[in-house]
């Protein structure tokens, strides 16, 4: 039987900016502030994490209509959050469903567009946001034998492909959707914090050179995640940080 491979990446190139340094019509931000939204990945590490600047946070959920995230996952992801980082004033969280645009394999550029076009949250003085969008389409990067769930390309910003994260986790053979998404949402969001070697300075020697800014244990949340169909499919409950990941985390400004 043909095995997928399953996974969960990052994408280092894809910092952009607004050409003429322009808020887009539909948002509260700035030009300022949509800019400060738009750096490297993994540069907004001390800022999520701390409370130095930021004192809450602000997730928009945006994902086209059908493809809502379970509300398991997403109270998953939230109590993620609040065991890493400082934000004594909450965090809260905006959805927002968006419309089809009929893509079935997004590439880069389409769900960076996609984003530019209809984030609404941006950093304020004391709030920092977070935007993630799932998808009603396949990865453009997906071949016949590999699919990829997700993806972190901004300092605040991540896709979840959740066509393919229902695909994957839809017969009784595969894991529980929650599981998955909870799986592929707080490994993409690791990435954000600045996990591994992205902008958590390592306290330890634990990035997997063959899989760069993944760890080096297999049962640690930011391991490369590349399984067959029945690794994932033996998945009790989603991975955990490992302890090194958190050491990073804690001396970057966390919990």
């Amino acid at each position: 039987m043909k095995k997928t491979i399953v996974l969960l990446i990052i994408g280092l190139g894809f910092t952009v900016s607004c050409s003429n340094g322009d808020a887009p019509n539909n948002n509260s931000g700035t030009a300022n502030t949509v800019s400060m939204n738009q750096q490297s990945l993994g540069s907004s590490s001390n800022d999520l994490l701390s409370d130095k600047k930021f004192t809450s946070m602000v997730i928009e959920v945006a994902y086209v209509t059908g493809y809502e995230p379970s509300a398991t996952a997403i109270n998953n992801f939230v109590s993620f959050i609040g065991a890493r980082t400082f934000k004594p004033n909450g965090i809260s969280i905006v959805k927002r469903a968006l419309p089809s645009t009929g893509t079935a394999s997004y590439t880069n550029q389409q769900f960076i567009a996609i984003e530019d076009a209809n984030r609404t949250k941006y950093n304020t003085s004391d709030q920092i946001a977070v935007w993630v969008f799932f998808a009603d389409g396949k990865s453009a990067g997906d071949t016949s034998t590999t699919v990829i769930l997700g993806e972190s390309y901004r300092n605040t910003s991540f896709v979840i492909f959740e066509k393919t994260v229902q695909g994957q986790s839809s017969s009784p053979t595969q894991p529980n959707r929650s599981l998955l998404e909870t799986t592929v949402i707080t490994h993409e969001f690791g990435h954000i914090l600045g996990l591994v070697n992205l902008g958590a300075p390592m306290q330890s020697n634990h990035e997997d050179t063959a899989h760069p800014n993944h760890c080096t244990v297999q049962s640690c949340l930011m391991y490369w995640l590349s399984e067959s169909g029945n690794s994932i499919t033996n998945l009790g409950s989603a991975p955990q940080l490992d302890a090194q990941c958190i050491a990073d985390l804690r001396a970057n400004g966390g919990r």
